[in-house]
């Protein structure tokens, strides 16, 4: 939930992988984990499996974006 509720605050703006993991994990640093990918992909399949356009966008080389109009 936390992580959903972050890029909600952030809408439609660019959300880094450091970012995610300083204000939801509260990681200092990156661990070299897949935690951000794992938790993203299971949000994406909760909020974007029933619709036509995606909500939340992987922005390469940038992080994740949340769309409020997809």
């Amino acid at each position: 939930f936390k992580l959903l509720e972050y890029l909600a605050r952030n809408v439609d703006q660019v959300v880094t992988r450091t970012m995610l993991l300083e204000n939801v994990w509260e990681y200092s640093f990156d661990p070299q984990t897949n935690v951000i990918d794992v938790h993203v992909s299971r949000l994406r399949g909760k909020i974007d499996k029933e619709f036509d356009k995606p909500l939340l966008h992987t922005v390469r080389g940038a992080g994740y974006r949340l769309s409020e109009h997809g």
